[in-house]
């Protein structure tokens, strides 16, 4: 009987058999405007092997394409590279379905599935670099730890030469196509260049060490197949030497103004640091107003840029709250080598420029000019010091970058 979805072949035993989320727009407040994929991978091996299953809302199409290959009873091995609810969401249902001879995870792995479902034991842990028979294939396990939980690994396939990398090199990207060289280049970069900024960048050290692992173990590799986004079958490079420089965190001459305002007064002071920031030497400003620009976004932009300045008005003796929520979220994304300041308007107190760079300060910016700040609507003075402070930044910026090589 035909199934309403069906898997989608990937190489002569592996196929997809995951699902698309064409409708999330929020994950863990990361704004996923394109929806994502849960990627589940099915391998035809002697022991029939699914490699991560599924967001539980989402089980009965995973189920669908399985069913369109094969039985699910037939299912011998599940591996689990990382506990997550979007690639676990219904493992005790699938195993009960199923009925897999075994269940593989990392160490960490089966304390984190424990912890989730109460499996009762029945997952097996395997170690870093330890390889399990599937009969007429073998599967090489590969520790990622903390990219991005403790429990992370990889699973290579080899024979077909491919990394299943969980969520290593992927991206939130619903699309119809499964192949990353039937998507727009473009759309590619940026995807994968907000989710590294949104999830990976506080592992940027260890990602350094792990492209490292990996290179080291010298893999042929024919394939990366992520557990978000499409699979990488041409210039498996490309996304690996991206990841590898977005890990060094080094300045570049892009500046991000991020603020907010309430009756424009921040707004006029925003854009006339922008001014000052290309008159300084910046290469280019992104300017940020809060109210339509999401805090995801702006990591986004960080992740390329070297210099950030943020302004905001001051409301009951703070920062206005969309600033203060932007940067508990970079905060913990911990971005590095930036330079900044400061900037914002208000009624009668002020005190929002200062709490602004004792969060900066925390964040090991380096802030290079004082705060500006400008009392009610800001006169020709106030928006020429603003312009002044971007000028001063955009100098510092020509300079780190230039030092940074």
């Amino acid at each position: 009987m035909s199934q309403p979805f069906e898997a989608v072949k990937v190489s002569d035993r592996v196929w997809w058999v995951g699902a698309v989320d064409w409708g999330i727009r929020d994950f863990h407040g990361y704004a996923t405007s394109r929806g994502t994929t849960y990627n589940a991978y099915l391998v035809l091996a002697d022991k029939v092997t699914l490699i991560d299953t599924v967001k539980a809302p989402f089980m009965d199409e995973m189920m669908s394409r399985i069913a369109s290959v094969v039985e699910p009873a037939r299912i011998d091995y599940i591996i689990s590279n990382h506990s997550e609810m979007d690639h676990t969401g219904c493992l005790p249902q699938v195993m009960a379905a199923a009925g897999p001879e075994k269940v593989f995870a990392s160490k960490n792995g089966v304390e984190a599935l424990e912890a989730h479902f109460r499996l009762g034991g029945r997952v097996t842990a395997v170690a870093d670099g330890e390889t399990v028979s599937l009969g007429d294939a073998r599967v090489t396990f590969v520790e990622t730890r903390m990219l991005h939980w403790p429990d992370s690994m990889v699973s290579y396939l080899s024979g077909d030469g491919i990394l299943f990398s969980q969520d290593g090199f992927g991206m939130h990207l619903a699309s119809t196509e499964r192949f990353a060289d039937a998507i727009p280049r473009d759309v590619l970069r940026h995807e994968a260049a907000k989710y590294y900024a949104n999830i990976l960048l506080p592992f940027s050290p260890l990602v350094t060490k792990t492209v490292a692992k990996l290179k080291g173990l010298n893999l042929p590799l024919a394939m990366i197949a992520p557990d978000h986004g499409p699979i990488y079958r041409e210039d498996l490079g490309w996304i690996i030497d991206l990841w590898a420089e977005w890990a060094q965190q080094r300045p570049a001459g892009k500046a991000v103004v991020a603020f907010d305002t309430m009756w424009g007064s921040t707004d006029a002071m925003a854009r006339a640091v922008a001014e000052g920031l290309l008159a300084g030497g910046a290469e280019s400003v992104k300017v940020m107003p809060l109210a339509s620009c999401h805090r995801s976004d702006v990591a986004t932009e960080l992740l390329e840029a070297g210099a950030l300045v943020v302004g905001s008005p001051t409301i009951n003796n703070q920062m206005f709250p969309t600033v203060a929520d932007l940067l508990v979220y970079l905060e913990g994304l911990k971005p590095r080598n930036l330079v900044g300041a400061t900037f914002g308007s208000y009624g009668w107190s002020g005190e929002a420029v200062a709490k602004i760079e004792e969060w900066l300060g925390r964040m090991k910016v380096d802030l290079v000019a004082e705060g500006v700040k400008a009392r009610y609507v800001p006169d020709a003075e106030a928006l020429a010091a603003c312009r002044t402070l971007g000028q001063t930044v955009g100098r510092a910026l020509g300079e780190r970058c230039a030092a940074s090589g």
